[in-house]
Parts: structure tokens; C-alpha cells; sequence
């Protein structure tokens, strides 16, 4: 089922398929939860609840985001992830749906920190594929400085050409060269909403300390030819007490799961049956 729902002045957009425990799923950016679903096809026995993140997909950015919180661009509207997180609480409501286990890639896993900071009662268990904890380093943050300066003289079509092709591993290139227009096509955030999201990936918080206070299992997938987020840094993970199982693909990107969607769908059936059942 899709849906529709108003919140904080935009409309949003989610997905809510199939039977079992609640499963939330948050996609990277600049994709929308269409990145999922070569997972959830292969993941039986859950309910799949997934959300276009405000401003990706059909959900609208709204208006009056909060600007200053990126140094370096001063005058940049910021999609923070409170923002983020507080749309997602908001959907579990419209639901009502109490709790259930989230999953998360890339700028969905720093989301699935600011909620368990916010609300780790709703939080049975956490899956990071492919995100870390850590605040960007000043070498990222001047690259989301550039990021914004392109977008802002050219519109989106060039970054999102590059990051269509970086964000893949090398190894799904090649065995499937297809893959980079079927991702290419899912980036359709505009101007506006690519600014904001650079700068709200850019003012996120250091969440290390976060981590050491997640006291729920945690799933951590990593990929060996992730050229954003180092499998040593999804290491941190280990911290959390409640536990961390942590598995490395060595084959596979940034977007682990939509070019494995298989393997990563089997890593987590097993993981909810053992941990979060």
C-alpha cells in the first residue's frame, strides 16, 4: 500500500507492505525507498514500512528549513536529521504503529541515531548498512561545500551523474552495468532539496557517544568497496551494548543493498529470527 500523510508542513510520501513485524526501512540519499525493494522482495514474514524521506521521492521538503547550521555555507537551508527523525515518529503514529526494528543506509542510518537518541522505547533492534556514527571530517565537509556550489551554478544533473557511478561498487558495475541507470533514475531530489540535504548530511552531530548507549541488537552490513563509509568505521558499532553482529561484503558499494539485495535480505531474515523475533 501506498500512502500519504501531512506533516510539519509537507505532504510525505511511504510505502506499508506485507505481514509480520514492523520493519522500517530508511534509504540513502539521493535515492527514495524504491532502493529497497529488491530487498524487501527476497524478505518474507515482516511488515515493510517505507518511507520517502522528506524531500526524496513524492515527499515534499516543505518550507522554512533552518539556515545556518553548515559553516561553510552559511546561507544554506538544512534538512537536519531531528527533522528527519521527527517524520518518521510522526509516520509510526499516523500508523500507529508502537515499535518495531529499523534499518538504515547511508544518511538512514545517521537518521536511526537521532531517533534512538530521541526514542529508543519505539527501537527494538537496529540495522546501519553501509553508515557510520562519526560527524563528517573537514575533508567531506569541503566537498559538501563544493557539492552545494555545483548544484547551485548547474542544477543536479552533473553530481548526481558522478554519485550515480561512485555510489556503486565496482564489482556491480561491472557484472551489471545496468544498474547505474536504474539508480541514476531514482535521483530526482531538486536543486533546493540536494542543497538542504548536502547541508543537513554536514551539520550532523557526532554520534560515537550514541552508540555506546544502544542497548537494543544491532546489525551492522558493510561493503568492501564502499568509497564513502570505510568498514573500519562501521567497527564502532561493536561498542554498543547490546550487541553487535557485524558482517563485511566485500564486494559491494555504498549501496550494498540494492546491488545485493539477496545476500543482505538473508543477513537480516536471520538476524530478526535470532535476535529480534
Amino acid at each position: 500500500m501506498k500512502g500519504i500523510y501531512q506533516w510539519d508542513g509537507a505532504r510525505l510520501g511511504f510505502q506499508d507492505a506485507g505481514a509480520g513485524p514492523p520493519v522500517v526501512l530508511l534509504h540513502p540519499t539521493p535515492l527514495d525507498g524504491d532502493y529497497w525493494r529488491p530487498l524487501t522482495e527476497d524478505l518474507g514474514g515482516v511488515r515493510a514500512i517505507v518511507p520517502d524521506l522528506r524531500g526524496h521521492g513524492c515527499s515534499e521538503l516543505g518550507r522554512n528549513l533552518p539556515v545556518g547550521g553548515f559553516a561553510l555555507v552559511p546561507d544554506a537551508p538544512v534538512l537536519t536529521m531531528a527533522q528527519l527523525a521527527s517524520d518518521v515518529l510522526a509516520l509510526l503514529d499516523h500508523l500507529k504503529v508502537q515499535e518495531a526494528v529499523f534499518a538504515g543506509c547511508s544518511i538512514g542510518g545517521y537518521v536511526l541515531l537521532e531517533l534512538w537518541r530521541r526514542a529508543p522505547e519505539r527501537m527494538r533492534g537496529l540495522v546501519f548498512v553501509c553508515s557510520k556514527p562519526q560527524a563528517d571530517a573537514e575533508a567531506s565537509l569541503a566537498r559538501r561545500a563544493a557539492n552545494i556550489a555545483q548544484v547551485r551554478a548547474e542544477g543536479t544533473g552533473a553530481l548526481f551523474d558522478g554519485m550515480a557511478k561512485t555510489l556503486i561498487g565496482a564489482t556491480a558495475r561491472q557484472r551489471h552495468p545496468e544498474i547505474v541507470a536504474e539508480l541514476r533514475a531514482r535521483m530526482t531530489l531538486t536543486p533546493e532539496a540536494a542543497v538542504a540535504v548536502q547541508a543537513g548530511l554536514a551539520a550532523r552531530p557526532d554520534s560515537v557517544p550514541t552508540v555506546a548507549t544502544i542497548d537494543v541488537p544491532v546489525l551492522a552490513i558493510a561493503g568492501g568497496e564502499d568509497s564513502g563509509v570505510a568498514p573500519a568505521e562501521m567497527e564502532v558499532f561493536h561498542t554498543a551494548p547490546g550487541g553487535c553482529e557485524f558482517h563485511l561484503l566485500p564486494h559491494a558499494g555504498h549501496l550494498a543493498a540494492y546491488e545485493q539485495p539477496r545476500k543482505v535480505a538473508a543477513l537480516l531474515a536471520e538476524w530478526l529470527r535470532q535476535t529480534a523475533g
